[in-house]
């Protein structure tokens, strides 16, 4: 069958829940999808933020945001629910939300593992546990429903700094995501991953203020900082006609520093 160029990228009318959604990468995804016509949930814990956000994004489109605590079963099961009282169906899930903890290895608490593990990975396998009726009820043959989970570059390589939880969790997505694409093909429904590379949020800001940009571009091949756009444009490929047949796959978009690893 045959695809015009546009309608291969087309998600206008689709239903994404973007966690996370309130500012940084989730932010400018949800933006993407809210400007190309899809009907886009965000959420944070903090309400009065994620409300601000959808407002803002509104001018664009249709967004709505909610607050949810996705760290624990109960959070992911509640959001799941509110979710279900405004929609029958759920087209794209794009796992945003994360936490990230940096301590020297002599320091580091077991806290620290539970707040990045509860959120990162658990947060990740029951969301997409609480969401599955709405997502097998949007799941056809031929337009799968989706599951977008936002990995990362530090789950390829070393990282400089003493991430220790976040590198690892990264990597248990990565191999979370390529389980659920194997298991989850048969219901109609694809499982992959966006990798980020250096994005402007605060903590690399902070970063940057430290070590200089010129310092922080150097291992970049394309000499910049990932923007929303950036990460907005993979995931809705990933959403569309044109991503349809993928799944499992883990896609770097880090203007190529991963190939420097």
């Amino acid at each position: 069958m045959n695809h015009p160029a546009q309608s291969l990228f087309d998600v206008s009318g689709k239903v994404v829940v973007v966690t996370g959604g309130s500012r940084g990468i989730g932010r400018g995804i949800a933006e993407g999808f809210v400007r190309a016509g899809a009907k886009v949930y965000i959420c944070s814990r903090k309400a009065e933020e994620c409300e601000k956000t959808a407002a803002e994004l509104s001018a664009f489109g249709e967004c709505h945001g909610f607050a949810a605590n996705l760290g624990n079963v109960e959070g992911a099961r509640a959001f799941a629910a509110t979710l279900a009282e405004r929609e029958s169906q759920v087209d794209v899930l794009v796992n945003n939300a994360g936490n990230i903890w940096v301590e020297t290895l002599a320091d580091y608490p077991e806290s620290g593992w539970d707040k990045v593990y509860d959120l990162n990975v658990k947060g990740v396998f029951f969301l997409v546990q609480a969401m599955m009726p709405l997502l097998e009820a949007s799941a056809t043959h031929e337009d799968p429903a989706r599951i977008i989970t936002i990995g990362s570059i530090d789950a390829f390589h070393v990282p400089e700094h003493e991430t220790y939880a976040y590198s690892s969790s990264k990597a248990a997505v990565h191999m979370l995501t390529r389980h659920l694409a194997l298991k989850l093909a048969d219901k109609h429904m694809t499982a992959n991953v966006i990798a980020p590379g250096r994005y402007r949020s605060q903590m690399l800001e902070n970063a940057i203020e430290l070590e200089g940009a010129d310092e922080m571009l150097a291992p970049i091949p394309l000499k910049r900082f990932a923007e929303g756009p950036d990460l907005a444009g993979a995931a809705i490929y990933l959403a569309s006609r044109a991503g349809s047949f993928v799944t499992g796959a883990m896609l770097p978009v880090d203007g190529g520093h991963a190939t420097t690893l």
